[in-house]
């Protein structure tokens, strides 16, 4: 069987990361971005460059996405320069963007209607994961088309999981994102009791990461939060679009999302000062603000 030709769109803080990975895995990959400075350093480690979405998609038969935003992704597949008007039957396109559920079944009626194939994979792990080819992909679509594209998926990841039908990754990625800031929030909240408290922030995280109370995010993010370094694995911007998706689709569902929604609008008081750039473990700093207490100093 002839090799399937791997493209990539959208090469920024988790598609970068995934790019490196498929590299170095042996694929023959293609890269498309709208900013195109940040394809030389891919070129330079052996990729293939095209002009256009549609361009990386007439050349390549597995057409992988990941860019920031529902109009990203519509932009590149359905706009007038799009992936849909350059792919061919049969081929694989896979958006590991975190979108809405709902625009991602109109993508891929739309495409399933050229006869070609559609998989939502959005990621989780933060760009830590997506450089050390470690994130967890949980997958909308045909089992046949997620085990054509497996050996792919292991290049950038570790725990591959098809939730069910198309639409159903995207929804599954907003309860990961539901689980990632309701964790976030209680993490902030106990830096702050223990720091309050006069605890050694470090002994504390030592004694309680590998307990029951552990988590991803607090042995990831609670040392960063002790040293007071902000470099984000995901920016609270980009946390705020997912947190957008997740209340747009409970209103729709008719679910309360209390804590969901707090954690919301407390990002909110952090972007209005300009912090959106900053890693989403900067919540905390919105409560270090309505106490005076500093985590970490």
């Amino acid at each position: 069987m002839t090799e399937q030709r791997i493209g990539l769109i959208g090469l920024g803080i988790m598609g970068r990361g995934m790019a490196h990975n498929l590299l170095k895995a042996g694929f023959n990959l293609t890269v498309w971005n709208r900013s195109p400075e940040r394809m030389t350093e891919f070129i330079d480690a052996g990729a293939q460059s095209a002009a256009s979405a549609v361009d990386l998609a007439a050349q390549c038969d597995i057409i992988m996405i990941c860019v920031s935003d529902t109009p990203d992704v519509e932009q590149v597949v359905l706009g007038d320069a799009g992936v849909i008007h350059g792919v061919k039957e049969g081929a694989l396109v896979i958006d590991h963007s975190t979108i809405s559920p709902q625009v991602t079944r109109q993508i891929a009626q739309q495409l399933n209607a050229k006869g070609v194939h559609m998989l939502d994979a959005p990621i989780s792990g933060g760009s830590e994961g997506a450089a050390k080819g470690t994130l967890s992909i949980m997958i909308g679509g045909e089992a046949e088309q997620v085990e054509r594209a497996r050996p792919r998926f292991e290049a950038v990841g570790k725990t591959i999981t098809q939730v069910g039908a198309q639409g159903g990754g995207e929804m599954v990625k907003l309860v990961n994102q539901i689980l990632v800031v309701g964790t976030q929030l209680a993490v902030s909240e106990a830096l702050l009791f223990a720091q309050a408290g006069g605890l050694d922030l470090n002994r504390t995280l030592n004694a309680v990461t590998g307990g029951a109370a552990g988590s991803w995010m607090l042995a990831n993010r609670g040392p960063q939060m002790v040293d007071r370094d902000w470099q984000p694995g995901f920016t609270i911007d980009l946390q705020q679009k997912d947190l957008r998706l997740v209340l747009e689709a409970a209103d729709h569902l008719g679910v309360p999302m209390l804590a969901t929604s707090m954690v919301f609008n407390l990002y909110r008081t952090l972007q209005a000062q300009g912090l959106g750039a900053e890693g989403n473990h900067a919540l905390v700093k919105a409560l270090e603000q309505m106490t005076g207490i500093t985590v970490g100093e």
